[in-house]
């Protein structure tokens, strides 16, 4: 499969949506809920996330013929395309995150008024 190299994704589309929005989504909104749960802070949560694009980009990278971080001639492609995948995993993180606080609070709290 040749690589379309387009600003969000670096093989296709499909690709991309699969691996980063569907597979590592699904993982970084569980990430997101369970630093909520167990009352962690977001430092903790970017850490996993990175953890998770590194293996997103594993997947992106063994399946699909996407670049990985070596060899070095291929290190700052790689690098931008894992940073796009941070940012989508990430977002996708503090959405559950900020779902599952948003509801902690309003049990733990409920006097403030509703959700």
């Amino acid at each position: 499969m040749q690589p379309e190299m387009a600003l969000l994704w670096e093989v296709s589309v499909w690709e991309f949506i699969v691996v980063t929005v569907v597979l590592g989504g699904g993982g970084a909104y569980a990430i997101g809920r369970s630093t909520a749960l167990s009352w962690n802070g977001w430092g903790l949560m970017a850490f996993y996330v990175f953890l998770l694009t590194i293996a997103v980009r594993f997947i992106h990278f063994s399946l699909f013929d996407g670049t990985f971080f070596l060899p070095l001639e291929e290190f700052g492609t790689a690098f931008y395309y894992a940073f796009i995948d941070y940012v989508v995993l990430f977002a996708i993180a503090a959405i559950g995150r900020s779902f599952v606080r948003n509801r902690q609070m309003a049990r733990q709290y409920g006097f403030l008024g509703t959700r």
